[in-house]
């Protein structure tokens, strides 16, 4: 099969698009054909060796995926050949940026069947970034307002949508580049952060903060003032200590993703519902994605991209 691996750690030139030897399912996996692979941040700091995820050389980035169902592991039940998937993999496994991939068949849910099926692999770990961040550890409810720092991202651009749907008042930070999109995925209000502060600007308490952006540990502790006592501040920035206020009972929470079948299922049931849109911004063929990183790395990819393998 062909796939994109790197056998060192570096830059984008690392990356090669080649032959690759088509892995089996063990027990308790699946083999997927894939249709569409996800490009995400994290997968140029694997690339890099700066994010801490221990994998095997060569490595075939890429953590989510859709396709179909190509062979079945002993003891999988509740899954046919054939079937159409989507999932968040394991990190620290060979990834989905291939023809095939091998994952466990509990991180798999029938994919949606309102959306082509490659550019289903958008979904999978951003929406469930963005669910666990709100409800598994911010506890949003309906009639909170909720703040947004740096939602202009995939992450953003779900937790927008989720929030809105639960009821919330959201209040979100966006450049002018992204500020269409924030708003058309439903933000209240939308504030631009090259024009003025996030603290002139938010007028009101919020319930919860959650930051997305790549700030100054002092401009996010600058934002804790901005939650209302008891309230709880969550974060995707693992780099650095999530700031709160202990006098005030501001909480704080760091998200650490997991691949709950459950919650993504609720998920593509949304999407098939037509209460949650999935939204790529490119589509690329598998020769493609070394590219893709090149760009990225230039701070030239914006919105979500996919590949797919050229043979589909």
């Amino acid at each position: 099969m062909k796939a994109v691996r790197f056998h060192e750690f570096g830059g984008p030139e690392v990356l090669r698009y080649e032959d690759a030897e088509q892995p089996t399912a063990g027990a308790g996996q699946v083999l997927i054909r894939v249709a569409g692979s996800a490009f995400n941040p994290a997968d140029a700091g694997i690339r890099g060796g700066t994010l801490p995820f221990p994998v095997a050389l060569p490595h075939v980035p890429g953590y989510d995926v859709s396709g179909t169902i190509a062979a079945l592991g002993d003891g999988v039940t509740g899954f046919r050949v054939g079937d159409a998937v989507v999932g968040f993999i394991p990190m620290t496994e060979s990834g989905s940026a291939a023809e095939y991939v091998v994952a466990p068949a509990d991180v798999l849910v029938a994919a949606p069947t309102s959306i082509d099926l490659a550019d289903a692999a958008a979904l999978p770990s951003v929406a469930l970034t963005a669910w666990q961040a709100l409800f598994d550890l911010g506890g949003l409810a309906a009639g909170q307002r909720l703040l947004i720092s740096g939602a202009g991202g995939a992450v953003g651009g779900y937790a927008i949508q989720l929030a809105k749907r639960a009821g919330a008042y959201v209040v979100a930070t966006a450049s002018p580049r992204s500020a269409p999109a924030v708003t058309a995925a439903g933000a209240d209000e939308v504030i631009d952060h090259t024009r003025s502060t996030i603290l002139e600007s938010v007028t009101q308490p919020v319930d919860v903060l959650l930051n997305l952006a790549p700030i100054s540990p002092e401009d996010f502790a600058a934002l804790v003032p901005l939650v209302r006592d008891g309230g709880i501040v969550v974060a995707t920035t693992a780099w650095m200590t999530t700031p709160g206020d202990e006098s005030r009972g501001v909480r704080t929470a760091g998200v650490f993703v997991e691949a709950k079948a459950d919650e993504l299922a609720q998920l593509v049931a949304l999407v098939d519902g037509g209460e949650l849109t999935v939204d790529v911004a490119q589509r690329v063929s598998l020769s493609e994605l070394p590219s893709i990183h090149a760009k990225a790395a230039a701070g030239e990819v914006h919105g979500k991209v996919v590949a797919h393998p050229e043979a589909q």
